[in-house]
């Protein structure tokens, strides 16, 4: 029956079966074909069987395609662009193409009860899908596969004409939202000329659309929007939608120092708010207007965690309660892949936000790239079709189409929780931003936008037009709003504040300080209750089947737990664990992360010959905080956005992404960079995502080996972040409870292991985890400390390799120290151990990676006024070799050199800061 939904096309073969089906049980049928049997029943009874019969439901059948083609190919032909004729598509509607004639527009036709309006005449069947199809909104939706959401958008639409109805008083909330939008515009460009804003001229009409989405959506279940835009059009977004003070905007253009809380800021065009605002019906929303760099799509995925971690947290997975809101550039929908990772995540049930609303402010330009330059496919939005959500396009001009499309979008997301898009064809009044010359690349199209009027002045002359509002009216609405913020724009100080991001969330932390890192807070867990939890999570339910290798597994851990030697799995589960059961949720989602790339974790299990699974972590006990962990989809950018999104709104959890390759982490350096490093610092707002990056040269290749340490460490300033490489299971584990324990967040990158997830030596006991706290620094073990002439300090698992050949060595010389937290850097402690060596003449920095990567140069920076040595592989372009002998003999040599530096005559005597082994 789907593919007979569809009302052209069809064969005659499906015809007669479905008109065998409509004999036997009209109601059997799609209604619209019904109505058309029953019109058919109606001529044949009207005509017997004669020819004029035939040629009449031959007619009929053409009727159909033309209403079929409306409704798939309308959209080519609308009036929807203010600023440019549209592009030209070939057939056209013209009845000729479908084999009808100038005589049958007079003809009454039965299937124009498909479209609601009776038998009709083909001039009033064709007025109706012009005036639904092809006027100021066009639509595509034929592509949905589910009939009931096609019925259900051609219901709405074709019952009204896609044709707005707003009372008076409708009409001038409307305009007074227009004045304030092209008001502030103006008097912005007027009064700080010459400064970048990103207006939003030419797109105006955005702001009464929003605040319609906020006013709609109170009256349809909505408690809280989460919204996700870049730079264009913010600052009007900011002021006229969430309510940000003028004042406040003003003193950002002007001020000269941020408050104390804050070390640099931001342009003001990318910061963030938070607002309650009370709408007409007296219903309070809360507003989140996320911060976004200028990398445009990057909020997508931040906007979307957020809004995922409020809907299972806050609202208890009731999607009608929140929607996210992207708003989009055409380009950039077009042209940034994070658009379609994040539209690939939207319908996976550990990242659905129950649909957004996707808006897309089409000025049709990209910097000075015509859209014809950018993009192959026909609309900007046709990304969209991905997940079959229905696409808009609709006049920029045209307000009141924009806010009746905007209502029918809200109801089609609140009934059927999926995706919906609007693409705002408007155009830019000025260059890209304030300063740029528009003529220099697109001198024909802004000579058509230097005559275009406004679109509150297109509004304001068709309500003065309707009888609405009189001309004196307007000019002195418009009047008072340029004195309103004429009064605003006194500015009574220099210094700007930046108003907490989501400040309900975060009201109990605080802001780290310095001392605040010196020493790390007790994290130990009594030794009994860690006993009792590593029963309950390695004892497998005896009522569930397991696969036989599964069942060995967690009998091992249970020895590994008799023997008291933990190895990092169980010490990472113990830790997540420990804190389920304190009340705080987890959430680990990464490519493999519910078993593990490298297998070692299994905290989802697959039943024997089943796809369901069981969930150790899940089922503790009946007052734990919820667990999840993930599977993710292919995608480092989207996801990981995503994750800090979710950390962003659930800052008593601990949220973790794992890459499946700590190097891997690259295809998202947008993220680190522009939020996990900076984000505290530009916008004031914490974060305590943490980071898995696995990391170790085992011989794997250059994409296998390296997490990339010396990138993290380049952007680590002002204690913006924590960076660990830990070498035993239980400092996993106290770093991790240490993150949720702490009374402020910042990121946590761990560099975590491959090899050492089985390494016989990188075990724990369960005292490590019930009397102990995380080690920054762990000294040597040497039982004479006086005869130390060499120590070496190195991070992650090239320890266990040092501390075999001085095994190997025999050596009783040489003190090896374990650098386990690299930044906030641990002075203290690695102060207090070399007290202990006083008599230490060779000070050696010993890494795996090149010498241009890494700690070694970072470390040597921050160890002072002592000559350290640092042996690494040679500086290269790429990580790590792809053959792995020559893995196995550089790694060799390296290790070699720590215990004899060079051939110097003297010991003591240096040839060098450096000493990089040779291929």
């Amino acid at each position: 029956m789907d593919k007979l939904t569809y009302l052209g096309n069809i064969s005659a073969e499906a015809f007669e079966k479905l008109y065998d089906d409509y004999k036997s049980d009209p109601k059997s049928v799609d209604s619209r074909w019904a109505a058309f049997f029953e019109g058919v029943e109606f001529a044949k009874a009207d005509y017997s069987k004669s020819s004029v019969h035939a040629e009449i439901i031959d007619k009929e059948f053409k009727v159909i395609s033309l209403i079929d083609e409306y409704r798939k190919r309308g959209h080519f032909f609308t009036k929807t662009n203010p600023v440019r004729d549209r592009r030209q598509y070939t057939p056209s509607l013209d009845i000729e193409n479908f084999n009808l004639e100038k005589k049958d527009l007079s003809t009454i036709f039965q299937c124009g009860k498909s479209l609601g309006i009776g038998a009709s005449t083909l001039t009033d069947i064709i007025a109706h899908l012009s005036q639904t199809y092809c006027h100021s909104i066009g639509v595509e939706y034929m592509y949905i596969r589910v009939p009931e959401k096609i019925q259900w958008l051609q219901g709405k639409m074709e019952s009204k004409k896609n044709t707005p109805s707003f009372s008076n008083t409708e009409k001038q909330k409307i305009y007074h939202n227009l004045k304030k939008a092209v008001g502030f515009e103006t008097y912005i460009h007027k009064k700080f000329t010459g400064q970048k804003q990103f207006s939003l001229e030419g797109a105006e009409s955005v702001i009464p659309a929003l605040n319609y989405v906020i006013e709609y959506g109170s009256r349809v279940r909505v408690s809280e929007f989460v919204i996700g835009m870049a730079h264009r059009g913010r600052l009007n977004t900011l002021v006229n939608v969430l309510q940000k003070p003028y004042e406040s905007i003003f003193q950002e253009f002007t001020g000269k120092e941020y408050d104390e809380e804050i070390a640099l800021g931001d342009v003001k065009y990318h910061l963030g708010y938070s607002n309650k605002i009370i709408t007409s019906n007296n219903k309070e929303v809360s507003l989140h207007l996320v911060p976004n760099p200028s990398h445009l799509e990057t909020v997508s995925g931040i906007a979307q965690g957020i809004a995922h971690a409020k809907i299972a947290n806050d609202y208890q997975y009731d999607y009608d309660k929140l929607i996210p809101v992207s708003i989009h550039g055409d380009a950039a929908i077009a042209g940034q892949g994070i658009v379609y990772e994040i539209i690939q995540m939207s319908q996976l049930d550990g990242y659905a936000t129950g649909g957004t609303i996707h808006l897309v402010i089409n000025n049709q330009i990209g910097f000075t790239t015509n859209y014809l330059e950018a993009r192959s496919s026909t609309y900007c939005t046709d990304i969209g079709k991905v997940v079959k959500a229905p696409i808009f396009h609709v006049n920029g001009d045209d307000v009141e189409a924009l806010i009746y499309t905007i209502e029918l979008a809200l109801d089609y997301r609140q009934k059927f929780h999926s995706d919906i898009f609007i693409d705002l064809l408007c155009y830019r009044r000025y260059g890209h931003n304030e300063g740029d010359e528009p003529r220099f690349t697109q001198p024909m199209l802004y000579k058509a936008i230097e005559k275009h009027p406004n679109v509150r002045d297109i509004y304001s002359k068709n309500l003065i037009d309707e009888g609405i509002m009189t001309q004196m009216e307007v000019e002195k609405f418009e009047t008072e709003f340029t004195a309103l913020l004429d009064e605003k724009s006194i500015i009574k100080s220099d210094t700007v504040h930046i108003k907490p991001f989501m400040p309900d969330t975060w009201a109990k932390y605080i802001h780290a300080k310095a001392e605040d890192f010196y020493t790390s807070p007790k994290t130990s867990v009594n030794k009994n209750s860690l006993l009792e939890l590593a029963t309950k999570i390695n004892t497998l339910p005896s009522n569930k089947t397991f696969f036989n290798k599964i069942v060995k597994l967690f009998e091992s851990r249970k020895l590994m737990i008799a023997n008291d030697s933990l190895d990092w799995a169980t010490c990472e589960l113990l830790a997540y664990s420990s804190i389920l059961v304190e009340g705080n949720p987890v959430r680990l989602s990464g490519q493999d992360s519910q078993r593990g790339t490298f297998s070692h974790r299994h905290a989802a299990l697959i039943l024997e010959d089943t796809t369901d699974k069981y969930f150790p972590l899940k089922n503790i006990n009946s007052t734990q905080a919820a667990f999840v962990v993930l599977n993710s989809p292919l995608s480092e950018y989207g996801v990981l956005g995503f994750e800090y999104g979710y950390a962003l709104a659930t800052p008593n959890g601990l949220t973790i992404w794992e890459a499946q390759f700590g190097d891997f982490h690259n295809v998202a350096q947008t993220i680190v960079d522009q939020y996990i490093c900076a984000a505290e610092e530009k916008w004031n707002i914490m974060n305590g995502l943490v980071l898995y990056l696995p990391h170790g040269y085992e011989g794997q290749g250059s994409e296998h080996s390296s997490a990339r340490p010396e990138r993290f460490l380049s952007l680590a300033a002002h204690n913006n972040m924590q960076i660990v490489n830990c070498t035993t299971p239980a400092n996993l584990f106290h770093v991790l409870r240490r993150q949720v324990i702490r009374s402020f967040r910042k990121p946590l990158i761990i560099f975590t292991p491959k090899s050492l997830l089985r390494h016989p030596r990188c075990v724990s006991s369960m005292a490590d985890l019930a009397e102990g706290f995380f080690h920054e620094v762990i000294d040597d073990t040497l039982p004479c400390q006086e005869n130390v002439y060499r120590v070496i300090f190195c991070t992650g698992k090239i320890y266990y390799e040092i501390l075999n050949r001085k095994d190997e060595l025999q050596n009783t010389d040489t003190a090896i120290i374990r650098v386990e937290q690299l930044y906030p850097y641990p002075k203290k402690q690695i102060t207090c151990i070399l007290q202990k060596y006083s008599n230490a003449k060779e000070y050696i920095w010993l890494q795996e990676e090149p010498d241009n990567m890494g700690a070694w140069h970072y470390f040597k920076k921050m160890f002072g006024e002592r000559k350290i040595w640092g042996i690494t592989r040679p500086a290269s372009g790429s990580p790590a070799s792809g053959l792995h002998d020559v893995h196995v003999r550089t790694q060799k040599k390296i290790i070699d050199k720590a215990f004899k530096l060079c051939d110097c005559e003297r010991r003591d005597a240096y040839c060098g800061m450096h000493c990089s082994i040779d291929l």
